[in-house]
């Protein structure tokens, strides 16, 4: 077994564990809210800590655009910085290289980018890319890697893996900050043989941890459960599997039983922002004219401040009148809804019960209540 990553329980393929980071051990499975700017929007490190949470991810790309990763290591780091004393993942700027597609350029070497801020040219490579988040101090660095759209042909998906297997190699030689571990990721869309070619690659460096990227950019969710299902058990079982982006309640919950320990995404947050509440038979729409009077909280099951101190109606009121206060306390609810997902979970894999516990959780978001369900 890794000497940063032990397997506990089992129960099928899921499993629960722990990762050993410069900030703290990390029990898995866990979700990690995304702090992209060195914040969860709305939330202060505070906040996080009074949730639960054990591990934010931040933003690479969007870091070194504003402030500065060197304004960010001349305070201490990325952790002094935002004053949050837990352990830190930051993505690599891999993912810009796919979301930014009007705006950047692929060579050997790196990607050339414009700028979102002012325009400028600017430029990551492997070796860039690692510096900066040794520059940052984060406890999980990933690899850069090129992410294709979900629907690129075969030549170019190949093409992509080939690039992301020689940028790995570049990545993992570059120094690091001390106690720094990192994740290579794997590529290879949708197709579940080029998958497994590329896991194959990716899994003979010397990487403390293994993602899955490129998914969960367009393609139908039971396409995406099949992949998950068929590569993440063929992921090293003695290092953290990591599912990029993913997702709705329903893909964790996938994803942990086909053996995934880490995710990352901006649905809980995002969301929130959007009146999108979730519930456990489901969601509801805070915007809905039946909640303008509702003396309830959004779930009485809930422990969030939100739930314990307000009602459907007066949240109603802060959306439509765009209060500041509802960001913060629908951005609580949604992540203390994750966060109480997966570590219901655990729970489950522990008791040898997470079958079943997924049956009972799908029966409720998928067949019964909600005013609608996804």
């Amino acid at each position: 077994m890794s000497e940063h990553f032990q397997v506990r329980t089992t129960c099928g393929k899921a499993r629960t564990g722990v990762l050993h980071t410069a900030h703290g051990d990390v029990e898995t499975p866990v979700f990690m809210p995304v702090g992209t700017q060195a914040t969860v929007k709305s939330l202060s490190s505070g906040d996080l800590e009074a949730l639960g949470a054990q591990i934010i991810l931040g933003n690479t790309y969007h870091l070194a655009m504003r402030p500065g990763h060197e304004l960010i290591a001349g305070q201490g780091g990325l952790h002094r910085f935002m004053s949050w004393s837990g352990a830190i993942l930051t993505d690599s700027g891999g993912f810009q290289v796919f979301s930014q597609q009007g705006r950047r350029t692929i060579d050997e070497d790196g990607v050339t980018f414009q700028s979102h801020v002012d325009g400028s040219l600017q430029r990551l490579t492997p070796e860039s890319a690692m510096a900066i988040q040794a520059a940052l101090g984060s406890d999980v660095a990933m690899a850069f890697d090129e992410c294709p759209p979900s629907d690129a042909d075969p030549g170019v998906l190949a093409k992509a893996m080939e690039r992301t297997t020689r940028w790995a190699r570049r990545c993992v030689v570059a120094p690091r900050a001390p106690g720094q571990l990192r994740f290579g990721i794997v590529q290879g869309g949708t197709n579940i043989a080029a998958r497994m070619d590329h896991l194959g690659q990716i899994a003979e460096l010397p990487f403390e941890g293994v993602a899955l990227g490129g998914l969960s950019v367009g393609e139908p969710p039971e396409v995406m459960h099949e992949v998950v299902g068929q590569v993440a058990p063929a992921m090293p079982a003695d290092r953290p599997r990591y599912l990029m982006g993913v997702g709705r309640p329903q893909d964790l919950l996938a994803g942990i039983a086909a053996g995934i320990d880490m995710f990352d995404c901006v649905m809980p947050t995002r969301n929130a922002r959007n009146g999108h509440l979730f519930v456990p038979a489901g969601h509801l729409n805070i915007a809905n004219a039946s909640h303008r009077d509702d003396r309830r909280p959004i779930d009485e099951t809930c422990a969030c401040e939100a739930c314990r101190r307000y009602s459907r109606a007066y949240l109603s009121h802060l959306f439509r009148a765009k209060e500041i206060l509802y960001y913060r306390l629908a951005t609580l609810h949604n992540l203390q809804y994750y966060l109480n997902l997966v570590r219901r979970a655990r729970q489950a894999i522990i008791a040898g019960g997470y079958d079943s516990f997924v049956a009972s959780e799908l029966g409720r978001i998928e067949g019964r209540g909600g005013e609608g369900t996804e």
